[in-house]
């Protein structure tokens, strides 16, 4: 008689296939992990750097040297002991400009600072002196009384010459961290930016190696080591280095730190005057320069310029200043633009506007600080 039910299978058929399944899972028809008698690997050989990375590797080996390290410090006394102590204020970079000792760097880096510390590549500190400003640069020079025996002059180089897709090195101290390269190349030319007082900086260098907070007022250099502009600024929202900054160009750097040295500010030719703020043009609709007060004995008196006056009880506008040897003038900037182009003693004939009539007036351009 045959059994119609269907054989049953062992449990212990199902254990060993189980068993058979965990092994084979877990790597036991594998060979051995570890080799106790592994050796490291023999090093490829890396031949010769290639010539762009020698040529980094040399100009900041170069130029780090005369790249510091600059902390702002401010004073505050404590309500209960009347004791002073010192705060951290900011950090930037700066670099040494001659072997008297002076530093070079940014404005907004010693902005509003009670005291000025320089660190050197060779980590000595130094207490510094301002030697002079010109926020409206965004240019600061300042003094340590280090030996000129650990200073290292920038090789200075020139901006208008720098063409679009040049090869650009920053050095600097971003977020306090020793010094650092980044590269890029010219990305732009003839850009403007603010300066830490509102003014505009003219033919600012676009470039897209990574400027972060700390590289300011650091060296923007060309492939040949020398100084093309003073970092200044970052464009990005958060802060971070987003792919663009900007340097203010080395032949105004030149000019203005000379400036400074000389005269512990930055002499221009101007015309003697004080003129009203942006707003106040604004809410007159006014296309021009409004000339508020004319200095007296300045080259604008002697013109024969006005600037508003009161008269019996009722005010006078002042005379807007319009043209400058042809070139219109609709605000400020313009009118300091047009300026920076001359020297002091030179004549200009500027146009005016005075009660609705325009006419043309010749004056002798004098120093103002």
């Amino acid at each position: 008689m045959n059994d119609k039910n269907p054989r049953r299978i062992s449990p212990v058929i199902y254990l060993v296939v189980a068993l058979v399944a965990i092994w084979w899972f877990w790597g036991g028809h594998k060979s051995p992990v570890n080799n106790p008698s592994q050796v490291p690997r023999a090093v490829t050989a890396r031949g010769d750097l290639a010539s762009d990375e020698r040529n980094t590797i040399e100009l900041f080996q170069e130029i780090s040297p005369s790249v510091v390290f600059i902390t702002s410090v401010e004073l505050r006394r404590n309500l209960f002991s009347l004791n002073v102590y010192e705060i951290p204020k900011g950090t930037g970079s700066g670099f040494v400009w001659d072997q008297e000792g002076r530093i070079v760097t940014n404005y907004h880096v010693i902005e509003d600072a009670s005291q000025v510390q320089v660190t050197l590549a060779d980590n000595t500190t130094w207490k510094a002196v301002l030697v002079g400003a010109s926020p409206d640069k965004d240019i600061a020079v300042l003094k340590i009384s280090a030996p000129a025996s650990g200073l290292k002059p920038i090789p200075v180089g020139e901006s208008g010459t720098l063409q679009v897709g040049q090869k650009v090195f920053a050095i600097g101290n971003p977020f306090g961290l020793d010094q650092t390269i980044t590269a890029g190349i010219v990305s732009a030319l003839g850009r403007e930016i603010r300066s830490a007082n509102g003014m505009t900086i003219h033919n600012v260098i676009q470039t897209d190696a990574a400027i972060n907070p700390g590289n300011s007022g650091g060296p923007l250099l060309d492939s040949a080591g020398r100084l093309i502009g003073v970092n200044t600024a970052i464009y990005s929202p958060s802060g971070s280095n987003a792919g663009i900054g900007f340097a203010v160009p080395a032949d105004e750097v030149n000019r203005v730190v000379t400036e400074l040295i000389k005269h512990g500010k930055l002499i221009r030719p101007g015309l003697g005057i004080s003129v009203a703020n942006e707003r106040l043009v604004d809410r007159l609709d006014i296309q021009g320069v409004l000339i508020v007060q004319v200095e007296r004995g300045s080259a604008a008196e002697k013109a024969g310029l006005r600037g508003v006056r009161r008269i019996s009880g009722e005010l006078f506008m002042g005379d807007i200043l319009v043209g400058l040897n042809g070139v219109s003038i609709t605000s400020l900037d313009d009118l300091l633009q047009e300026l920076e182009k001359y020297k002091v003693g030179d004549e200009v004939t500027l146009k005016v506007i005075r009660d609705g009539q325009e006419f043309q007036v010749q004056v002798i351009l004098e120093p103002v600080g």
